[in-house]
């Protein structure tokens, strides 16, 4: 018990630096995701069948692949292919390989939330629409967006509690999260005890922001209630 009391500090030191790098992953790959996997819903649905059946094959490849393997391969691969070290040895690099791979897994996921969304949305609405003088793009703007919005919030909240757990899979290239922190201090443990409580922390960081979110989502739900 002792022992634990004197490398608090020091553990605690160390899981908020961790956890720095959890949060920095999580907004990179939100504000990366959104937007790309909007794009990449559009190709999905578009009338040009190339780009469809190729944005639907990337979709499936992804999302029927473990992100860890995504991982292991966008920070490998390109240097295998290329005979050099592609990202670097340094934090830098591995934050960015794991951002490529986050972003590029969750856009794809979002992509067929949005999918949804956008086809939920009645096609009277979009002719009505029409028959007012408005154009396609003041049709989606204005009417598909706002309503796409409403139906995507719960399963994209879904997606967003998810992610929060998932940056765990970071430290597979050796990513300095939360989870590769707490770990770092197990091979100098003794006990169970000694084994079980950085990790313990670990969970109650990830708690405590899920809570935050949770509330922080449920309250844009009720805001988004003016469409029911």
């Amino acid at each position: 018990m002792d022992l634990i009391i004197e490398q608090f500090p020091v553990v605690f030191r160390a899981l908020n630096i961790g956890f720095l790098q959890t949060l920095k992953l999580f907004f990179v790959t939100l504000l990366g995701a959104i937007p790309l996997g909007l794009l990449i819903s559009f190709g999905s649905m578009s009338r040009f069948k190339p780009l469809s059946i190729l944005a639907k094959i990337v979709v499936w490849i992804i999302r029927g692949t473990p992100l860890m393997i995504q991982l292991l391969i966008i920070f490998y691969f390109p240097g295998i292919v290329l005979g050099v070290n592609f990202w670097g040895g340094s934090e830098s690099g591995r934050f960015m390989a794991a951002s490529v791979a986050f972003i590029f897994n969750y856009a794809c996921y979002f992509s067929e939330i949005y999918r949804g969304g956008i086809q939920g949305v009645p096609k009277g609405q979009e002719e009505a629409g029409l028959v007012l003088g408005m154009t396609r793009s003041q049709i989606f703007f204005k009417i598909t967006l706002l309503q796409m919005i409403k139906r995507i919030v719960p399963p994209m909240s879904n997606e967003i509690i998810t992610l929060v757990k998932d940056t765990s899979l970071a430290r597979i290239i050796a990513l300095q999260e939360i989870i590769w922190a707490g770990q770092s201090f197990l091979k100098g443990s003794q006990g169970i005890a000694g084994v079980i409580w950085p990790l313990f922390f670990t969970a109650v960081y990830y708690l405590i922001f899920n809570g935050i979110l949770t509330v922080l989502l449920g309250r844009l739900e009720k805001k988004l209630d003016y469409f029911r």
